[in-house]
């Protein structure tokens, strides 16, 4: 017994060592590959005992031996195929674990950054609020003429943290999937067309035309949200359009969609940043920022409840840079084609 346990233990010893070796080694290698790992930590062993099989019967190939390695082909047989599906497995639940985390830390760090962008933008108007109620309660400025600008510009100032207030709580029902939205058909051209009217003074004042060149569209929506799209689109078209330069509306319908494109004249907008386009406080870069009254400068939120509710609507948001400007293109669903009676 001890002479065959002294034939035996430096083999095994070595057999050992080699194992551990090769397997650390291996292992470094596809660290990347839980799969690979795992199939490597059944069969490097396996190789090992056969290794020590073959070495301890003094490399002749007997009946044992022959067993042994039919056994170990066996037990690999069931053993990688296992392994291989288990580190693919958890590589997934590894990656979905990961990717939730990640989303998370974003979502944390908009809603941060959001919390930061409205702070500053609220106390802009609020500081000149208070500014100039002190001045009238003060009777700094007294003359009829002065008195009345201060109030209109406490009025305007009123009106800009109004806007600001009404998208929080449009985004606010966005984000938390509070929009019960009843899609029904809308004719798309004579919403455009109102909101137009409004916007054609705002525009002359700035010095840019407002194009509008719709044929009859019909698309599946609903109202109101659709009457924000298009007001924010076309208002962020005007605010960045350089002045004498268009701002153009365009449609068209297919059997499956129907989408309207607004295109301005910002000078366009660099590629980096034409994927936050539609980001929460985005507002680009100040060359896409000319003095905006009568326009107020956003709070960075109008292209984002854009995107919040067209999705909302089963329709898609996009944008692309054209000449001296950029496009932003806006589909809904074209209405269900009904057969006629009888």
């Amino acid at each position: 017994m001890s002479e065959d346990l002294l034939h035996i233990a430096p083999w095994a010893v070595l057999t050992c060592v080699v194992t551990v070796i090769a397997l650390w080694l291996l292992l470094k290698v596809f660290e990347r590959h839980l799969g690979i790992s795992l199939a490597l930590v059944s069969v490097v062993p396996l190789l090992a005992a056969l290794g020590f099989v073959v070495a301890i019967s003094g490399f002749m190939f007997t009946e044992q031996l022959g067993w042994t390695l039919v056994t170990c082909v066996l037990v690999g047989v069931m053993l990688v195929p296992g392994s291989v599906l288990i580190g693919q497995q958890s590589a997934r639940r590894t990656l979905a674990v990961e990717t939730r985390r990640a989303e998370e830390r974003a979502r944390e760090q908009s809603h941060r950054e959001l919390i930061a962008w409205i702070s500053h933008d609220l106390r802009t108007p609020l500081a000149g609020i208070k500014a100039m109620a002190e001045a009238l309660e003060d009777r700094v400025v007294e003359e009829p003429v002065e008195v009345s600008d201060y109030g209109a510009r406490i009025g305007r100032e009123s009106d800009r943290l109004g806007d600001m207030v009404d998208d929080l709580f449009e985004l606010s029902r966005i984000s938390s999937g509070a929009l019960d939205l009843r899609l029904e058909p809308l004719a798309l051209n004579e919403l455009v067309g109102e909101a137009a009217i409004g916007l054609r003074p705002i525009a002359a004042s700035r010095g840019v035309e407002l194009d509008v060149d719709l044929p009859a569209l019909v698309g599946m929506g609903s109202g109101r949200e659709m009457e924000r799209v298009v007001r924010n689109l076309m208002v962020n078209a005007v605010r960045h359009t350089q002045r004498g330069r268009k701002v153009q509306v365009r449609g068209g319908t297919d059997e499956s969609a129907t989408w309207l494109t607004f295109t301005d004249g910002c000078g366009g907008i660099p590629i980096d940043e034409l994927p936050r386009v539609f980001d929460i406080g985005f507002r680009g870069t100040t060359a896409r920022s000319p003095v905006a009254a009568p326009l107020s400068p956003g709070a960075g939120l109008g292209l984002a409840i854009v995107r919040g509710l067209v999705t909302a609507q089963a329709g898609k948001v996009a944008v692309h840079n054209v000449d001296q400007g950029c496009c932003f293109e806006v589909s809904l669903p074209a209405p269900a084609l009904v057969a006629p009676a009888g």
